[in-house]
């Protein structure tokens, strides 16, 4: 049984310039021991992107690849012959498979663009690249399934044993993670803020909650999270 927790303030922390990213997990030149991953979730990067500025043509091989567009607009391209601009709201699937190139570009020549881009390893390597985006995706309030194994509820099919929620819930409202057994949750919280037997989070901290449940209130200003079921 274990409850982590992954305050905003403590994650790695890179300023590019154009780019200034926030790392749940060890990336690129940050490295932590204790933070290389939680089950199959490998790469959780909080990205805030100058105008007019981007990731050039970059390769990906073997990653379930979600970026959730917060705010601001991405362009996408990639070697499949895609071309797409995504909005606040949004959450692209892309599926590296054997082995993809693309780029992302801020399409905005004057507004920042914010994202969580979030790696899953697959279940199997080398697989058929593929593609979808799912528009407007976060509901008014509620919870909403994203992303599943199955494509259930017209969700992104992913290749992993995981299920990703978005969730939009009122103040006073209530959480309850009871993760069935041998399955864990990790709770992304985007904005807000929630308490519960001794836990505190605030925007961009995260919650990983692993053979135990928890029941969290919401505070005043509500709650926006990201929640991934995992095997």
């Amino acid at each position: 049984m274990s409850l982590m927790i992954r305050f905003a303030s403590e994650r790695g922390y890179a300023d590019h310039g154009w780019l200034k990213a926030a790392h749940s997990f060890s990336f690129s030149e940050y490295y932590d021991p204790k933070w290389m991953g939680f089950r199959s979730l490998r790469v959780i990067n909080e990205d805030r992107v100058a105008p007019g500025t981007g990731f050039g043509t970059h390769p990906h091989k073997d990653a379930e690849i979600l970026t959730f567009v917060l705010s601001g607009a991405l362009r996408h391209r990639d070697s499949m012959g895609r071309e797409e601009v995504l909005r606040a709201g949004d959450v692209q699937h892309l599926s590296a498979g054997g082995g993809i190139i693309h780029s992302e570009v801020n399409e905005s020549s004057s507004s920042e663009l914010h994202l969580y881009q979030v790696w899953l390893l697959p279940e199997s390597r080398g697989l058929v690249p593929t593609y979808r985006d799912l528009p407007d995706a976060w509901p008014k309030s509620g919870r909403r399934i994203v992303a599943s194994r199955d494509g259930r509820d017209e969700s992104l099919a992913i290749r992993q044993d995981a299920t990703v929620e978005l969730l939009v819930l009122e103040a006073g409202a209530q959480l309850e993670l009871n993760p069935a057994q041998g399955r864990a949750f990790w709770l992304q919280v985007v904005a807000g803020a929630a308490t519960g037997d001794g836990v505190k989070l605030a925007s961009s901290d995260a919650l990983a909650i692993d053979g135990q449940s928890l029941i969290l209130h919401v505070g005043d200003s509500g709650l926006k999270a990201i929640l991934f079921d995992l095997k």
